[in-house]
């Protein structure tokens, strides 16, 4: 089999999907880091229905190369691993967790934090792909978009409830 026909026989890249999420933050940069940088308080942060635990967390700071276990809920008495590591860490500024196995056939999510006038800029960009091709497209405009963003809606409650609106 020549390259050509190898090519075709592969199956087609999955379809990425992105969400975004910016949010100001009545708190100082430092503030801010200070709290995502502590892997444990994503529990806090995270709706309970998703049945979100830290199995392995190493380290109660985040760093490069850090390897998180995890366990969500993906149905009811359906518990499934999800494993991150933690890549690209820009102190104060940036980080990214990737997924090495879990729920997703790709996972990036890229936050990023910026001083402003009175807080701190925090910006959630999470590119991502489900596994299992038609069907897991059908998932994503059924369920898993939705899903993803009742996440967020829900960060973002408990991080105004916790540190306040801007102003």
């Amino acid at each position: 089999m020549d390259c050509k026909q190898q090519l075709q026989c592969e199956a087609a890249p999955p379809m990425l999907h992105s969400l975004l999420q910016e949010q100001l933050l009545p708190i100082t940069l430092s503030q801010a880091w200070d709290f995502f940088a502590t892997p444990r308080n994503l529990d806090e942060i995270t709706p309970p229905d998703l049945g979100f635990r830290i199995v392995h967390c190493p380290a109660e700071t985040m760093h490069e190369g850090q390897i998180i276990e995890y366990r969500v809920k993906i149905a009811p008495l359906v518990w499934i691993p999800w494993v991150t590591e933690i890549k690209a860490v820009d102190d104060g500024r940036s980080f990214i967790d990737e997924q090495r196995f879990g729920p997703y056939k790709f996972w990036h999510h890229r936050h990023t934090f910026e001083a402003t006038e009175g807080g701190t800029k925090m910006t959630d960009l999470i590119h991502y792909a489900l596994p299992f091709g038609p069907l897991g497209s059908i998932a994503h405009a059924m369920f898993v978009r939705r899903k993803l963003e009742g996440i967020f809606r829900f960060r973002r409650t408990e991080l105004e409830r916790r540190f306040g609106r801007m102003a």
